[in-house]
Formats: C-alpha cells, sequence, structure tokens
C-alpha cells in the first residue's frame, strides 16, 4: 500500500514543525531518491522518494549511501536550492502533493522564490522544480507531450496541478449522514485509500462516527503497522478491522522502518545487481558439478577390478585365444570374472592397459576426495555470500562485490565507483555502545574477517548461529553479564540464515578459542571449545537495539 492523502496531511504536519530550515546540502541515495539536509534549529535529513511503489517523503535518521555522481537535475536543485530557505509546506488539498515555497539567492544575489512539488502518486510520483511565473524548470521525470497530451511536465512549459475529482468531499469538514452507502468511500471523499476505506466502514459499523475518527487522525502523531502473510500494512490510526495487534512507532520513525529495509533492497539491486548474477552463476556450476565428481569418485572406488583383469589376464595369457569377452575363474571369489578386450591389441597389452586404468584411478581417488571437498566448500561459501547479500544494505553489498573481485570472480570497476583511500581500508561494520561496552556486527565476509582476526582481543567474546550462515557478533568484554550476552546473541541469531527460526543455538566462546583454516575462504573458522544459548530472534528487539545502541558515525 502506497501514501494516501490523509497520512500525507499528517507528515506534512510533521513537516511544518521544522519550518523555516535551511537547505544545506541535496544528494542522490539513487535514480528516484533525493536526501535533503536541513538546518533550522538541529539538523535533520529530509527523505524523497518517488519510487513507483514506495514512494513518500518524511524526516529519517536511517544511514543512506549516497551516489558519487549527481544526476542532472540533482545538479540543478543543488544550483538553484542549496543555501536557500523553505519558508512554506503545505498540501494541495487533500491529494498526494506537497508545495514547497523556498528563497534562495543566485549567483549574482539576488532574491528568487522557487516551487518545488512533491507528487507522490504511485507510479506517477514526480519531482518538478517551478520558477516564480510557474514555468518549469525541470522534472526529475519529465513527460514529454506524446507520452500525456493533457499535462505535459517538461522545462519551459507551464505547471499545471493534476485535475482533481470536485465530487468528493473533504473528509474534516462532513459528517457520516452526508455519504451514500451505495458508493464506496474512495468515490466520495478526498485523500481516502481503499485501506483506509475498509477501516472507516468497520468503524460505522460499531457506531462510530466519521468526526470523530478524524479527529484521531489529526491529532495521531504514531504510525500502526500492521504485519500478515508476509505483508505489512499501515495507517496513522489503528486499522481495528484486520484484527491485528499492532506495533507502534512515531510517525518519522516508523517511515523508515517500514520502508527502509524494502528499498534498499531495490538500491541493491540497482547499484550491484550484477552480484546477484555472478553469485548464483557460480553457486549453480558447483552444484551441477558436484555429482559428476561423486560419479567420478565411486567408479575410482572401484578401481581393484581393473587390477584383478590384469593379473587374470597375464596368467592365463598364453592359454588365450583373442576375443571380445573372455571369461575366467577369479583368484579371489568363487566366481567366473568376464574380462572386455580390446581386440586392436594383444593380451599382454591389454593386461597393461587395465593396470595402467587401475593406477590412474587410484591416484584419482586422493584428487577427486579433494575436489569434492572444495567443491562443497565452494557451495556453502557462494550459499553464505547470497544470504548476506539478501540481507546487505549498500556499503555491505559493496564491500561483497570487492570480495569477489579479490577472489577472482568478478572484474573491478575502472570508473563510477568511489576511490579507495590509500593504505588499508577498514570495512564498514555495525558498532554499539551496550552501557559502556562495545559491541560490533560483521554482516560480510570481510566484516567478519576484520572484526574477528584484527579488532578483537584475545579476551572479547565471539558469537555465532550455529549450524548456519551468518554474522561475527564481538562482545568487547571478558565478562560480560546475562543481559549483554542476551543482546549479543539475538544480534547473532538476527543476522544469520536462522532469523525465522525459534531456540536458536547460539555458539559463542572467546576469541583465542578460534582458530582460521589455512587457505580456506573469508569468515570461515573453527572453536576449540565453546558455549551455547537458545535464542528466539525478533525483529522488533533487533531494531530496538539497533535504535538505542548504535553508535553515529
Amino acid at each position: 500500500m502506497a501514501l494516501d492523502g490523509l497520512l500525507l496531511h499528517q507528515i506534512s504536519a510533521e513537516l511544518k514543525k521544522e519550518l523555516p530550515c535551511r537547505i544545506n546540502k541535496i544528494q542522490n541515495v539513487s535514480d528516484v531518491e533525493l536526501l535533503f539536509t536541513l538546518r533550522s534549529t538541529h539538523t535533520k535529513r529530509l527523505l524523497i522518494s518517488l519510487h513507483s511503489t514506495y514512494n513518500r517523503i518524511h524526516f529519517t535518521d536511517a544511514s543512506y549511501t549516497t551516489l558519487e555522481i549527481p544526476t542532472n537535475f540533482v545538479m540543478l536543485l543543488r544550483k538553484q536550492l542549496e543555501g536557500g530557505f523553505i519558508r512554506k509546506i503545505e498540501q494541495i488539498g487533500l491529494d498526494r502533493i506537497l508545495r514547497m515555497e523556498i528563497e534562495a539567492r543566485d549567483e549574482l544575489g539576488d532574491l528568487h522564490w522557487h516551487t518545488l512539488y512533491v507528487e507522490l502518486m504511485g507510479k506517477y510520483a514526480n519531482l518538478i522544480l517551478v520558477d516564480e511565473k510557474g514555468m518549469i524548470h525541470d522534472a526529475l521525470k519529465r513527460i514529454p507531450v506524446f507520452e500525456n497530451s493533457k499535462r505535459l511536465i517538461h522545462p519551459g512549459a507551464v505547471y499545471e496541478l493534476p485535475k482533481q475529482d470536485e465530487s468528493k468531499q473533504d473528509p474534516f469538514h462532513c459528517d457520516t449522514s452526508s455519504l451514500d452507502e451505495q458508493k464506496p468511500l474512495t468515490a466520495q471523499l478526498h485523500g481516502c485509500s481503499p485501506l483506509l476505506a475498509r477501516e472507516l466502514q468497520y468503524r460505522f459499523r460499531q457506531h462510530q462516527s466519521l468526526a470523530s475518527i478524524m479527529e484521531e487522525i489529526q491529532n495521531s502523531t504514531t504510525l500502526y503497522l500492521h504485519k500478515k502473510d508476509d505483508k505489512t500494512q499501515f495507517h496513522c490510526i489503528p486499522l481495528t478491522h484486520l484484527q491485528i495487534e499492532p506495533i507502534t512507532y512515531p510517525l518519522m520513525q516508523g517511515m523508515d522502518v517500514l520502508f527502509y529495509e524494502k528499498e534498499e533492497k531495490v538500491r541493491i539491486k540497482q547499484q550491484s545487481g550484477d552480484l546477484f548474477k555472478v553469485i548464483r552463476r557460480e553457486l549453480n556450476k558447483d552444484k551441477n558439478k558436484l555429482p559428476k565428481l561423486l560419479q567420478s569418485l565411486d567408479e575410482a572406488m572401484d578401481c581393484d577390478r581393473y587390477r584383478e583383469y590384469g593379473d587374470l589376464l597375464f596368467a592365463y595369457q598364453h592359454q588365450l585365444k583373442k576375443q571380445p569377452e573372455i571369461s575366467l575363474p577369479s583368484f579371489e571369489r568363487d566366481e567366473q570374472v568376464i574380462i572386455p578386450i580390446d581386440m586392436r591389441f594383444d593380451i599382454g597389452r591389454n593386461a597393461n592397459r587395465y593396470y595402467q586404468k587401475y593406477h590412474k584411478q587410484r591416484r584419482a581417488q586422493s584428487i577427486l576426495q579433494e575436489q569434492i571437498s572444495l567443491c562443497r566448500e565452494q557451495i556453502r561459501y557462494f550459499e553464505q555470500l547470497e544470504e548476506q547479500l539478501e540481507m546487505a544494505n549498500v556499503p555491505d553489498a559493496m564491500e561483497i562485490r570487492e570480495e569477489l573481485v579479490r577472489q577472482g570472480y568478478l572484474k573491478a570497476k575502472k570508473a563510477g565507483i568511489r576511490r579507495r583511500a590509500k593504505g588499508k581500508q577498514i570495512p564498514h561494520f555495525t558498532s554499539l555502545d551496550i552501557d559502556g561496552t562495545a559491541v560490533y556486527i560483521g554482516k560480510n565476509n570481510l566484516q567478519n574477517d576484520y572484526l574477528t582476526h584484527t579488532l578483537a582481543r584475545r579476551d572479547d567474546l565471539w558469537f555465532h548461529a550455529k549450524g548456519y550462515h551468518g554474522a561475527h557478533v564481538i562482545c568487547a568484554c571478558a565478562d560480560p553479564d546475562e543481559k549483554l550476552i542476551r543482546i549479543c546473541a539475538m544480534l547473532a541469531a538476527y543476522y544469520s540464515k536462522g532469523r525465522y527460526s525459534s531456540s536458536l543455538p547460539i555458539d559463542y566462546c572467546a576469541v583465542r578459542q578460534l582458530k582460521k583454516v589455512p587457505g580456506s575462504k573469508p569468515g570461515f573458522v573453527t572453536m576449540q571449545s565453546y558455549r551455547t544459548i537458545y535464542i528466539d530472534p525478533e525483529e522488533k528487539t533487533v531494531q530496538q537495539i539497533l535504535q538505542n545502541y548504535q553508535k553515529k558515525k
């Protein structure tokens, strides 16, 4: 579900509390996401997403990786708006459109007014910069006349608002009696989505008036999330018709929780979509290779029959006449042995060829066993990378790319990537300060290796989900209390493949008990001794831990 007009009404009310504010910086998070750094009494970051599914506007505290090379539209916004002041934000009726009036000076110091229209209408979501005369400077998504003859969005055109349905009523200024029971509420009320319409109908049946519901919406500063069947429905009032206990957040924080992880995956696919392709290609190749290796090993383990063929042929070679198949009594079993003969060679040469085949397959046994072990390790490695990429944010994904480049599975990009500083680069990792104790979370192999083998001290505790690929969690304390142990175990459980399991076993031990296997892939270690704790991973608990204890970078 996308935002509706009534939810946007409450978001705009929260935005207005920070006015006036100065625009310090404008950045690209992706091709359809912009991040404004604003300054009033304190610094705020405003995210505007024009994604077709996840379009929204809200203040954010989440960590975003911005594009090094901004788009042309962002370059224009920087030129026209950076250093200016947002003086006014208003919603157009109860439509999903916000108008931001911005006062800024040009290169000559002359004062100008600009209007930024934020249109959050699903696949038609757009951001449009308009000058003082109502002419369009530019738009994130240009719409030429051959695509839409009724509304031209192009530099130099006159900006026109989308047409509003005048037959609809303002829900803040009408009552239940004025509604037609035969018509859907979405066709009668401005800003009402199908989801909210179902909630209103349910509450009407509970004898609640429209005025009281609208008063509840207008006074709400909370976002209610209702999860069911892997789908999340949300609004600024409880959706009682769903009969599900909601998870509540402050409005702006709730928008972060709701959309950040979903859109992060979209962002990862945009910026590093080839990683999934490379990892799955290598994984499929190794999975197809393993049965062939196992079949070859079965054949090699049966090499003794070739030695027996050679022994029998040499023992009876002077009594034998060459023919396609020869039957001889076995020296080892009370049965006849049928030996295929290559008619191109005599009996002695056939015996020598069987001896050669015997020695070749005997040598192959150890080689094939080693290849099978390597193939299984490769499968585990790429399954681990696939799982890490599913949970990764953009910096984590970039480090997975770097790891694949180091391993030779991917070529380094020559352009379009951020240049790395000289010297050894420290991987990005999550750092928490829990009541004065540092806790570190590694979410990919480079981070895990750095935390476990470089950053951690010998007496620090190391946590990892037993039997699953997952994060290495380091607790920089030799003797933590039970609360801290359970927090670290919860983090290790959540950032693992077993995050949706219950009573998940988490192994933990001192770092000195760990040993890196020589020649193994990054992130693999063995333990000499350890203890185990059982944890039920809970997403809400983990989000609260990160919110309360994560260090700001």
